[in-house]
């Protein structure tokens, strides 16, 4: 000891400390080297394997030990390191951590009493020059330039990243929700932390190192010295949960892990994204500049431990120190769990003696990787203490109970996560001298599951994470290859083998779109691919049939179940242009053609459905008011409240109304309208043109066909109604037609004496008479309800008994008689109100009064006598209507002749 060397090889990260103290090692005959991670470990293991071979490396970690007889350098986890092995070289890598509060006295007690026979090497930041100088007051100091620059480049967009970069996040929440976005709009990433296994975080990274995906989500664990190909480091966070509290990052914390990006003399760049917010100049800047706070307290807790009692082991582990430059660690795991198994009396029965309590001391070093709670570690602890006192080795049978349950596959992501944290323990147990009786059988037996559950785990994180179409392509374009696309008969699309889209109609959707850029190299690929397609398409679809052409409810445009164009307002409401879904890629020539026979398709459908209506308009023999009339009425799209047009229709003379009539309008009581368009093929269309023409966001159905009244609705659009070909009354809205039949059987009733609803009313409308009476209200008439007697029919007579001198054969006559309580009936009586309703569907109320034509001439002027002018309200009426003057007959009314026989 008298002749090593001490040497502290400090400065930031990419400096090639690492590779410095591997080729120290490595020169002398013997070395040991501590590591801050088990992932490290493993990666320097690999790396002197490669250079001496397996039979004289060890691997020695918390859950793996791989000895060989004749092993010449241990590589090892800091807490693994073997004390007293009198190895030439050792050194401690990530010197820093020694004021780490949560591992930090096992790295200060490695500075103050590891050393090697002729040389020990501290490697770490230049933060720790002065604590190194004060407690190792023999130590030289080399301090080694960053080999490339380090910038920071601000905020960025995750759809923004760069490639080849990696993404911190601080919660294992926080790095799935990042590497699910990536996988949505870059293709994928692969996900990197500490509690992943070598196994899968060696194929997680071997995806990202080889280029199969291009981005990395990791926790801070990539700080510790992981050698990866990385030009940029985002934050998704500031601020993490150090196990006690949320904090923020210490700059110098930043840059350990923003120093992974830039290796050896290429140039890296850091960063935040999504909602991390901006670093501070100074912070920012230091971090360029490597220039920090010196670390000024190291953590420290005794190591001269003494084993008489579990209360003495207790003391020396809770001894203080008086040194500057050391401060007590806080209540440790281990410590904690020693205090919870101490108060348990049969443990305390147990670890009476020296041996005893350092069995109990190692028991509660075994680390609580399930995390689930204190209590659930310290109760599985107690357990393994009880067998190995007891029994001086863990119960096997119970030991296989443990790893078979934990030995499945199935499971997502946090099942297959939960079970690798268990084996672990076991591992743990596994690989402690004399805790199991055949160490071997369960050292192989623990490896194996663990590796069967990291190549599961690493299988569904690439299967969630990793969108193996994009990632494969990506490559490709990476390597400056030529893609090729194929289309089959069924429009679908694939570039390389790999389904990327469909052709819909003659638009290209692609299957899930990378960023803008990838998405826009692999369209150009595939659209060229579909050139030839496209006019194919085009030819096809410009001779097919009308019958494999229609148009929605919400005026699109298909072609059998694919959408190809919609309506637009035109010039004029029968005239509707159309707008095409082609892509540009597919050319003008296939919007054209595509273009040409979609208004064809929609010409054709409007001449057939409203012939009536465009002859009416086209007609030239219509002159002045009649004319204005007919346009008016094809501004309706041939169905016109009368209401509206009150004014019109009172100035139109027997002339004009007979030459409009030709045309099939019908005068109604209610709407002026052509009985023709009120078929479900015009009312489709009208709706829809009638939308188009209102400019509404979404355009509403057509009533299903057939139904003489629907549910009217409040917050119809106005007109609506009356374009579906109904009048909404109350709460139904009724056809049109069938409210000018009844309005045929209103006129013949005494609207003012009232009258009552009979039964072909109710059969047109096909009501119940209290939807009537509301119907009726909804017309403008009062409706009066009134309960009386049923009237039953009369039953006939029975046959008188024949006669018979026997006075004891005829029949008894009973003296008591039984008056039955009578059925009584609902009934509404029905008057003019004086006016109608406005409109259900946002219509202005009507023009006119709305009151069937017939017996409205004024009555007699006495006063009525009673409820009813005297009528008995509770018995059944009948009214007859005065007659009245017939009109002289319209010569041009097609139903003249038959009037004038009729009169013969």
């Amino acid at each position: 000891m008298q002749n090593s060397r001490i040497t502290a090889v400090l400065g930031p990260t990419n400096t090639g400390k690492t590779h410095y103290a591997i080729e120290r090692m490595l020169s002398h005959r013997t070395g040991v080297i501590g590591l801050p991670l088990r992932l490290l470990a493993r990666e320097v293991y690999d790396r002197i394997v490669a250079v001496k071979g397996p039979s004289v490396v060890a691997l020695v970690t918390g859950e793996e030990r791989i000895v060989p007889p004749r092993t010449q350098y241990w590589v090892c986890t800091v807490e693994a390191m073997p004390e007293g092995m009198g190895c030439d070289f050792l050194a401690i890598d990530e010197i820093q951590l020694c004021g780490d509060a949560e591992r930090g006295h096992i790295f200060t007690d490695r500075l103050l009493h590891a050393r090697g026979l002729r040389e020990t090497l501290f490697l770490g930041a230049e933060t720790m020059r002065s604590a190194i100088a004060a407690i190792v007051p023999q130590a030289q100091f080399m301090y080694r330039e960053r080999m490339s620059q380090l910038t920071y480049s601000g905020s960025k967009k995750l759809s923004r990243m760069p490639g080849r970069a990696a993404i911190v996040g601080f919660s294992v929440e926080n790095v799935y929700a990042i590497a699910e976005l990536l996988r949505r709009t870059k293709g994928g990433a692969a996900v990197v932390m500490g509690a992943l296994s070598p196994r899968t975080r060696n194929a997680q990274v071997e995806m990202y190192q080889n280029g199969d995906v291009d981005y990395l989500v990791a926790t801070d664990a990539i700080g510790m010295g992981l050698n990866l190909d990385i030009n940029h480091v985002a934050f998704s966070a500031i601020s993490k949960f150090d196990g006690q509290r949320m904090r923020y990052l210490f700059p110098e914390e930043l840059a350990q892990i923003a120093g992974r990006a830039g290796r050896h003399t290429a140039n890296g760049t850091f960063g935040v994204t999504g909602e991390a917010p901006a670093l501070d100049d100074g912070v920012a800047q230091a971090i360029m500049d490597h220039q920090f706070q010196p670390v000024k307290k190291l953590q420290w807790r005794n190591s001269d431990l003494q084993f008489g009692s579990i209360k003495r082991l207790t003391q020396t582990l809770e001894m203080r120190t008086d040194d500057q430059w050391l401060t007590r660690v806080r209540e440790s795991d281990d410590l904690a769990a020693l205090k919870a198994l101490g108060d348990d009396p049969l443990i305390a029965a147990r670890a009476k003696d020296g041996p005893s309590v350092r069995l109990l001391w190692d028991v509660c070093r075994i680390p609580d990787f399930r995390g689930i709670s204190r209590g659930e570690h310290a109760s599985l602890l107690t357990r393994i203490y009880s067998d190995l006192h007891q029994l001086g080795h863990v119960d096997e049978s119970w030991l296989a109970l443990q790893v078979a349950r934990i030995d499945r596959h199935d499971g997502d992501i946090d099942t297959l996560s939960k079970r690798l944290a268990f084996i672990r323990t076991w591992t743990y147990v596994a690989q402690r001298k004399g805790w199991v009786r055949d160490e071997t059988h369960w050292r192989e037996l623990t490896r194996a599951v663990e590796d069967r559950l990291s190549d599961a785990l690493h299988g569904a994180l690439t299967q969630r994470f990793v969108d193996r179409r994009t990632s494969i392509l990506l490559r490709r374009l990476k390597q400056k290859e030529s893609l090729v696309a194929e289309v089959n008969e069924n429009g679908e699309v694939t570039v390389e083998g790999e389904f990327v889209g469909k052709l819909e109609g003659f638009r290209f959707r692609m299957d899930k779109a990378g960023s803008p850029d990838e998405a826009k190299t692999l369209r150009q690929t595939s659209v060229a691919a579909l050139a030839p397609h496209f006019h194919l398409r085009a030819d096809k679809f410009y001779n097919a049939p009308d019958t494999e052409i229609d148009f929605t409810e919400q005026g699109g445009l298909m072609w059998g179940d694919q959408a190809v164009g919609k309506l637009v307002a035109g010039s004029d409401i029968l005239k509707p242009g159309v707008a095409v879904f082609v892509d540009d890629e597919a050319g003008a020539d296939v919007a054209a053609k595509v273009e040409r026979r979609l208004q064809h398709f929609i010409d054709r459908k409007v001449a057939a459905a409203f012939e009536p209506l465009l002859g009416l308009k086209n007609d030239d023999t219509l002159e002045g008011i009649a004319k204005g009339f007919a346009f008016r009425l094809a501004e309706g799209f041939g169905i016109v409240p009368r209401g509206e047009v009150a004014a019109e229709v009172k100035d139109l003379d027997q002339d004009a109304r007979g030459a409009l009539r030709k045309h099939g309008i019908r005068f109604g009581q209610f709407t002026i309208f052509m009985p023709l368009l009120l078929k479900p093929a015009p009312t489709r269309l009208r709706l829809v043109l009638w939308s188009l023409a209102k400019d509404l966001a979404e355009f509403p159905e057509a009533p299903p066909p057939g139904l003489v009244t629907v549910p009217s609705e409040k917050g119809a659009a106005p007109g609506y109604y009356a374009m579906a070909g109904y009048r909404a009354a109350g709460e139904r809205a009724i056809r049109i037609d069938m409210l000018e039949r009844l309005a045929d059987m209103l006129r013949d009733q005494d609207s003012r004496g009232g009258f009552e609803g009979t039964a072909d009313m109710l059969s047109i409308t096909g009501m119940t008479l209290d939807q009537f009476a509301d119907l009726m209200t909804g017309l403008g008439y009062k409706a009066d309800k009134g309960e009386r007697a049923k009237v039953k029919a009369v039953k006939p007579a029975p046959e008188a008994p024949a006669a018979t001198d026997d006075a004891s054969e005829a029949p008894a006559v009973s003296e008591e008689t039984t008056e039955e309580a009578p059925e009584m009936e609902v009934f509404y009586t029905f008057t003019w109100g004086g006016r109608a309703n406005t409109n259900r569907q946002g219509g202005r109320p009507q023009g006119r009064s709305d009151k069937p034509r017939g017996d409205n001439k004024p009555r007699g002027k006495g006063k009525p006598k009673g409820k009813s002018g005297g009528r008995d309200s509770n018995k059944p009426q009948s009214f007859q209507a005065k007659p009245r003057k017939e009109k002289a007959i319209d010569p041009d009314n097609p139903f003249a002749a038959l009037a004038a026989l009729k009169n013969k």
